[in-house]
């Protein structure tokens, strides 16, 4: 009943959204994808409704949600695309569209496909008894991984370890919560390989050692802070168990790795994807409508791939078992991200139509009167996007906002790039969608039967336990 009643809202939304923004037609469509400049936040309806589809329907109907959440992301991108398609043509519909998916979509979901599947084939187990100090050990060896492995690599190397640690316990949805803080997110802050906003700068002539000293006491605070207070959040959790194994000491502390072939394939897949930012023959391939994909990537995206098929093939089917491995996480992920990137084409053609788009005054507040940038702004207005949209493409808006010369950037405005950094990449934290191995994780972990925060409760951690945090962040570097 539910599908039918979406399925006949779509032509009357369709065509409602047609009326509203008909009168801009002509000057949105430029042939060439949409201009920014020339629509209005209108356009981010289906994006916002995509948001709150999201947020509120595994709350309210979860067995709906978790039999047709592909069917409400194909809703919402068809409440972008129909209009799109009838009021600004075929050519800047299908030019964004294909864009988006063989330019970002497609590699995007590649690699999250190779880690999800390679990271599945490695068992990290032994006499873990998730107590506050083995846990919060864990989360420091994951914070600490993420720069190296990729927030991504990392969260799903650890994840199923820290389930299994903590799988007697009542009171533990906090512990995956602060994973999502500390290993889905700050801990990749140290280099270009630890989160794509990084690695994006590093195209762009970013140095890779300029990462690894700018971001290091800004991170190194996050982290030691937010270990500390999970260290004290989860001693009182462990308190109120009714039944408590007892705790090893540090010497009784067995750790068995299995599937160390897997390790090689991850290290291939490390080189690949660094290989693919610093070699560059200059060589395109055509996808027609304007859109290219330079060789190197291509190059890397069959690497990746061919990494996969390999995992899958040298891995024993035990390993997987005992880790618990399901394609349902990965089908989830690949269904609504699919949906968010497509509807959210208009939020990012706005931001990077800058002061010409619909959100000049928000922009406004990164430059003072004098014309210096303002470094607080730049950390909370890329953070708070980043929250919400692809945090990769948000941080190349506010790199070129603030000149996009790698040089200077890393000179006399190093302040202003760290802001950059650091909001990108520490507030994707905040919810839920602001770094995909967010979403693996809260999937990952309710395919295991724990019942995760919704994702307006999540917010509520973050609002609470990050906020606070990052304005501390925001006095001590960027004031």
């Amino acid at each position: 009943m539910y599908i039918v009643t979406m399925t006949r809202a779509v032509p009357r939304l369709t065509l409602a959204f047609v009326l509203l923004v008909a009168p801009q037609a002509a000057s949105a469509a430029s042939g060439h994808g949409i201009d920014g400049s020339a629509i209005g936040l209108y356009w981010i309806v289906p994006f916002m409704g995509l948001l709150l589809s999201i947020a509120m329907f595994p709350l309210l109907l979860p067995r709906f949600w978790e039999h047709h959440f592909g069917k409400v992301g194909l809703f919402w991108s068809l409440c972008f695309v129909l209009p799109c398609l009838l009021v600004l043509g075929p050519q800047t519909i299908a030019t964004d569209l294909v864009h988006v998916l063989v330019a970002e979509y497609v590699p995007f979901m590649i690699l999250l496909f190779t880690l999800f599947v390679v990271a599945g084939g490695i068992l990290v187990s032994g006499n873990f008894a998730g107590t506050p100090s083995t846990n919060t050990l864990l989360l420091a060896a994951g914070t600490a991984l993420a720069s190296v492995l990729g927030t991504t690599g990392a969260s799903m190397l650890l994840i199923r370890t820290v389930i299994r640690a903590n799988a007697w316990r009542r009171h533990k949805v906090h512990v995956f919560v602060f994973f999502i803080f500390l290993v889905s997110n700050i801990g990749g802050s140290l280099t270009p390989l630890g989160d794509p906003p990084l690695f994006l700068g590093f195209l762009k002539g970013v140095d890779f050692l300029w990462t690894v000293t700018a971001m290091f006491m800004p991170m190194m605070v996050c982290a030691v802070l937010l270990l500390v207070l999970f260290y004290l959040f989860d001693r009182r959790a462990w308190r109120s168990e009714a039944h408590r194994p007892p705790e090893p000491s540090d010497a009784a502390i067995r750790v068995r790795i299995e599937g160390w072939r897997n390790f090689f394939l991850l290290g291939v897949a490390l080189v690949a994807i660094v290989g693919s930012g610093v070699w560059n023959p200059g060589i395109s391939i055509p996808f027609g409508f304007g859109i290219e994909r330079s060789l190197q990537g291509l190059a890397r995206d069959v690497i990746l791939i061919g990494v996969s098929i390999a995992s899958l093939q040298v891995t024993p089917k035990r390993i997987r078992i005992e880790n618990a491995f399901h394609w349902a996480p990965m089908q989830e992920v690949a269904f609504l991200f699919a949906a968010i990137f497509v509807t959210m084409v208009p939020a990012l053609a706005i931001l990077s139509a800058g002061s010409k788009g619909a959100l000049a005054p928000l922009l406004a507040f990164v430059t003072s009167p004098d014309g210096k940038p303002v470094d607080a702004a730049y950390f909370w207005l890329t953070g708070g996007l980043s929250s919400f949209l692809d945090n990769a493409p948000t941080y190349l808006v506010f790199f070129n906002l603030a000149g996009g010369n790698p040089q200077q950037l890393m000179g006399p405005l190093a302040s202003t790039l760290l802001a950059i950094s650091a909001g990108a990449v520490f507030m994707g934290a905040n919810t839920y969608i602001g770094n995909a191995p967010n979403f693996m994780v809260r999937s990952i972990c309710e395919e295991q039967g724990i019942r995760m925060p919704s994702f307006f409760g999540y917010m509520a951690w973050s609002g609470v336990i990050l906020l606070p945090l990052f304005v501390l962040v925001t006095f001590l570097f960027f004031a």
